[in-house]
């Protein structure tokens, strides 16, 4: 199958990562601020647990923003594509959300980004980026004041 990437992204065909961990950001649809919210928090919290059975990604720090969610996953070896995971975990959230919030569908925006972090200092630049964001956004004093921020299965990977 011919690479269907742009021509200026082909370099990444050579990007090779031993135990890679992804840096993920996905949004909610209309960015509606839905998500800070015990019931998503403990959805989430559910099913980022779950991924490491079902879908073979371990899930690191995190961070619920009221219209978006910043978390670290990093794969198994036999691990799902990243696709597969983030399309199970939006669905299964979604589900979970729209329910508990009784919201409509859809609940997120079709895509995500993802950056795959190659060193210690590149994941430390990411995560105070991360945790700092409640406080830039005016909705606490402190990082840690924040409520809807923790790590399920690693704390710092690297």
């Amino acid at each position: 199958m011919a690479d269907e990437r742009p021509p200026h992204l082909g370099r990444l065909n050579r990007v090779w990562v031993k135990h890679p961990v992804y840096f993920i950001t996905t949004c909610l649809a209309l960015r509606r601020p839905l998500l800070a919210d015990k019931r998503v928090a403990d959805a989430f919290s559910q099913e980022w647990t779950a991924a490491d059975h079902r879908h073979g990604w371990q899930i690191g720090r995190y961070v619920i923003m009221p219209d978006h969610v910043h978390f670290f996953a990093a794969p198994a070896e036999n691990a799902k594509a990243l696709e597969v995971f983030m399309a199970r975990w939006k669905e299964w959230t979604a589900k979970a959300v729209c329910r508990a919030l009784r919201v409509p569908a859809p609940l997120w925006q079709h895509r995500f980004f993802d950056h795959v972090l190659r060193s210690k200092g590149s994941y430390a630049e990411k995560w105070e980026y991360v945790r700092h964001n409640p406080v830039r956004a005016g909705l606490v004093m402190r990082p840690e004041d924040w409520p809807y921020a923790g790590h399920i299965h690693f704390d710092d990977p690297l």
